[in-house]
């Protein structure tokens, strides 16, 4: 894929249609570097929620899958998805990058486990009322939206009813702090209440990268508005020994402050 050359951050505003403009750009030029960056620790057929290393097949945080229609939104490359169809489940995956899922389909080559593929954005999601009984995100989608809400309506709008979410996404209190793994990214810079977007720009100042934040407090009340009763909200330790590095993620911030959150959900049967 043709690369976006250097990027710099800017502070602009980036609704929704920005949004997802600038991370199907950026997700189609990074899916090449962020599969050999990360696509060891991610397999081909493995389901990690975090870079904590929290694993479904440890936390059952889906509960039962097989005989059971499953959605996996913003899927990657689909290793999820894949673990998922091996244990019994019917599951459809999609993504908003052409990129990502040019790597989805390479690792269903590679496993011989294949599950169909959707490119969609998850706020216009192209699928039938209540059409699975399960759905979820393991860092995909929800933090690079505009209308989080909104697309959380949308997952809740092809769930069945009783049907169960869970998405993990970065913990809201990261947001305070910059984007380093090393002894920097132990100081506060920022308000924890400031939601304006980070976007990065490319060199023609069009937005090339963007990320939205949500605190707490609002994800809790997006998702009571879209319907859902939230069960649960996980915030996985770092496992003792773990020496494992992911972007910001790292031991010496691991063993201080939370770096993932996972909200585990259900509506209404």
């Amino acid at each position: 894929m043709t690369s976006l050359g250097p990027t710099r951050p800017r502070m602009i505003g980036a609704d929704q249609a920005r949004s997802r403009a600038a991370n199907r750009r950026w997700w189609d030029a990074d899916a090449d570097d962020y599969h050999a960056e990360h696509g060891a620790f991610l397999g081909d057929a493995d389901f990690v929620w975090c870079p904590e290393n929290l694993r479904e097949a440890d936390a059952r945080l889906l509960g039962e899958v097989e005989g059971r229609r499953v959605l996996e939104v913003g899927c990657g490359s689909a290793p999820c998805a894949r673990w998922l169809r091996a244990r019994g489940a019917d599951v459809v995956a999609f993504d908003l990058s052409a990129g990502m899922l040019r790597h989805a389909r390479d690792a269903a080559d590679r496993t011989g486990v294949a599950v169909p593929l959707v490119q969609a954005d998850v706020c216009e999601l192209p699928f039938t009322d209540a059409a699975f009984d399960l759905a979820f995100s393991a860092f995909g989608a929800i933090p690079f939206v505009a209308d989080s809400a909104g697309a959380l309506r949308e997952v809740a709008r092809v769930l069945r009813p009783g049907g169960r979410w869970v998405f993990s996404v970065t913990h809201p209190m990261r947001w305070m702090f910059p984007d380093d793994p090393g002894p920097r990214g132990l100081t506060v810079i920022q308000s924890y209440f400031d939601r304006s977007p980070y976007v990065e720009v490319d060199q023609d100042g069009v937005p090339a990268y963007v990320e939205h934040h949500r605190t707490l407090g609002d994800r809790v009340r997006e998702l009571r508005a879209a319907g859902f009763v939230l069960d649960d909200v996980v915030e996985p330790e770092w496992p003792e020994g773990f020496e494992g590095r992911w972007g910001q993620w790292s031991p010496e911030r691991g063993e201080i402050f939370p770096g993932t959150a996972i909200f585990c959900c259900h509506l209404p049967g």
